[in-house]
């Protein structure tokens, strides 16, 4: 069930900005138990929505680790995607104009802030299981270190402790591809979607990596005549303008300036001093042919959070080894839960 809430008290940045109100728009699956002890919160990746099962397939089923006979199923979009919460196209209440280019820069923890703003308006003090992967692991990981006791079990998947220059250097060409959009800087809704679409070709690289590429977009093997065109541009081609469809532009800059801002050592010491303020058990999952968040990246989760179980899932598929591979992850997630 799709909702939206208002909330209508200033919402301060970690930037020192303030949003005068904020809308966050959430799905839920399922029942409440009487309990209240069958919630699991789903924080979704850069440009999903809170309708998880619009997105990652073969999760919100019967016997899958989103069961909604079992659990109660909650996914709030995040701060700054235009999915229905608060971004820059929405209305800014000081001008009565939307936001667009003023809206503030907003990082991962902005994103948590108002999760548990809407946490507390749906009575929810304590969850089963926190779940994402991805920037929904960076805001689980933000989540359970801000707030210690509010799940009992969280699940980081295909995600890192801090955003590392690789990733970042990804961003920053996708930001520029944006920035040379000729649109960019018009006062519109559509400004700079070409450059987006650019943008998302460039991800998507990032996304899968050379072995998914190799495997899923190769030509015959003995071609007859020459040919300058291949399936590879096409499917680069075809992404950036599936994006360009449903996706907008000044959200998808400032959202990946968020993940750039992301570092859960900042102001708190180091990564192992903020691990080990974690009390839930965690689940950790590696994809093996991640090139955006490679395995490697994972090892500090596994050295300094207390109580935690480690699974390695070996695919092509890359960085979306997550979306692809639900059967590996199911198996994973549900034994991890019993």
């Amino acid at each position: 069930m799709s909702r939206v809430y208002r909330h209508t008290s200033p919402v301060e940045l970690e930037s020192g900005a303030i949003l005068p109100e904020v809308e966050i728009a959430y799905d839920t699956f399922g029942e409440l138990s009487e309990e209240r002890d069958n919630v699991i919160w789903v924080c979704h990746a850069l440009t999903a929505n809170s309708d998880v099962a619009d997105w990652w397939p073969h999760t919100v089923e019967q016997g899958r680790f989103l069961d909604p006979a079992r659990y109660f199923v909650v996914c709030a979009n995040f701060l700054g995607s235009h999915y229905g919460t608060t971004s820059p196209l929405s209305i800014n209440p000081a001008t009565g104009k939307k936001w667009y280019y003023d809206f503030p820069r907003i990082t991962v923890r902005d994103m948590v802030k108002c999760h548990r703003v809407l946490a507390e308006h749906l009575g929810i003090k304590r969850v089963k299981m926190l779940i994402g992967s991805s920037i929904g692991g960076f805001q689980c990981m933000e989540w359970a270190i801000e707030e210690p006791d509010f799940a009992e079990n969280v699940a980081l998947i295909a995600t890192t402790t801090c955003s590392e220059p690789w990733a970042a250097a990804f961003n920053e060409s996708q930001r520029m591809a944006i920035r040379l959009d000729r649109t960019w800087g018009e006062m519109s809704d559509d400004a700079g979607l070409d450059g987006m679409a650019v943008a998302r070709s460039i991800a998507l690289m990032s996304y899968r990596g050379g072995a998914a590429y190799n495997a899923t977009q190769q030509e015959l093997e003995h071609a007859e005549e020459v040919s300058f065109e291949r399936r590879a541009h096409s499917y680069q081609r075809y992404q950036g303008e599936k994006l360009r469809r449903r996706f907008n532009a000044l959200s998808y800059y400032r959202l990946t300036e968020a993940v750039d801002s992301h570092n859960i050592a900042r102001g708190r010491g180091s990564i192992r001093e903020a691990l080990e303020r974690i009390k839930a058990r965690v689940l950790v999952v590696a994809i093996s042919s991640d090139i955006l968040f490679p395995v490697e990246a994972h090892q500090p989760l596994r050295d300094h959070i207390a109580d935690v179980e480690y699974h390695l899932i070996e695919s092509e598929f890359g960085h979306d080894g997550f979306l692809v591979e639900y059967d590996k992850l199911n198996t994973i997630i549900q034994n991890f839960l019993e």
